[in-house]
């Protein structure tokens, strides 16, 4: 991706909407003074169970991307991309001897080790309510002044994510749409269609996943990167205030389409969802097989790294269907 593309698409492209919330302001949790995980506390022990009891497939569909050098990255921000290097190879450890235990071992037992350094925003992640904020303050009124320190936040990092089981619900927008246009902002319209075209209706708590498309590019960083789709304000309030969903995803970079809604807020789906709601979201997903089968309601099942302190941290999510497909 070329850096003048991504800011191009990020800032000046087209004229820019004043939608929405008339005052942003950082939410306080309904959940109290210390809650550091927002909407996940809508999960309970009961229903992990009930979603868990509902499974009647043992087929097993894989939610997330691979990780490679060159892969799709934020680093037209500054941000570092992916790197991998090697630290041990069978031949290496023969000429280097670093275990101290000679050429004859050496040759026997091959040795390969490896590194990685990486954005905690890349592939498929989830982004903790640290991630972005309004005025100073994160979710519920957690500030930098008191809970920010030099190895990270005090509050909502990325360790204090729970694993997470709920009801998983797919919304397929690019089937019920077709091919979205570049930058095309998802409604909440658009969201109810799909949801009818696939008989379907959410609930309480529920996991969505709405599928743009666009991950069908992935391994094409250029394409996957261009002006893509995502979803709007008006559709994550449905979602949110409508619907109560627990937890979102998708399959694009960032979630939000581009240029921002606002023209005093450039990342307005994000400060809604993390700062004034304390949602969390998923983002570069891949739901091409789910798509494929039509599995549109599953067991959602996904853990993160307990990265602490971090604004995001990768995630495997996984979908069990509810029924033998």
């Amino acid at each position: 991706m070329k850096k003048t593309n991504f800011i191009v698409a990020l800032l000046l492209a087209g004229p820019l909407s004043v939608l929405g919330q008339q005052n942003e302001t950082v939410g306080k949790s309904p959940w109290g003074p210390d809650d550091e995980i927002g909407s996940l506390n809508l999960m309970s022990n009961s229903s992990r169970l009930e979603v868990l009891s509902q499974i009647k497939s043992g087929k097993t569909y894989d939610l997330s991307v691979e990780y490679f050098v060159g892969m799709p990255s934020f680093h037209a921000l500054g941000d570092p991309p992916y790197q991998y290097w090697l630290t041990h190879t069978p031949e290496g450890t023969v000429v280097d001897n670093p275990n101290g235990l000679g050429e004859k071992m050496n040759h026997k037992v091959s040795y390969t080790g490896d590194a990685i350094s990486m954005y905690t925003h890349m592939g498929t992640h989830i982004d903790a309510l640290n991630h972005f904020g309004l005025n100073g303050k994160i979710w519920n009124g957690f500030t930098p002044e008191e809970h920010l320190g030099d190895k990270g936040w005090k509050k909502t990092g990325a360790e204090t994510i729970p694993p997470i089981i709920a009801r998983g619900v797919l919304i397929d927008v690019k089937l019920s749409k077709g091919t979205l246009p570049k930058n095309y902002r998802i409604t909440a319209n658009d969201l109810q269609d799909a949801l009818d075209k696939q008989d379907l209706s959410l609930a309480p708590g529920d996991v969505v996943l709405i599928r743009t498309g666009q991950a069908e590019f992935y391994q094409d960083a250029d394409h996957y990167l261009d002006n893509y789709p995502g979803i709007s304000l008006d559709a994550v309030k449905w979602l949110i205030e409508d619907q109560d969903i627990m937890l979102l995803g998708a399959d694009n970079l960032s979630f939000e389409a581009f240029p921002p809604e606002r023209e005093d807020n450039w990342v307005p789906v994000h400060t809604y969802l993390l700062a004034e709601k304390g949602v969390m979201f998923i983002e570069q997903m891949f739901l091409e097989e789910l798509a494929g089968d039509k599995v549109y309601q599953f067991a959602f099942i996904a853990a993160s790294l307990k990265l602490k302190g971090a604004s995001a941290a990768p995630m495997r999510p996984m979908a069990i269907p509810f029924h033998s497909n």
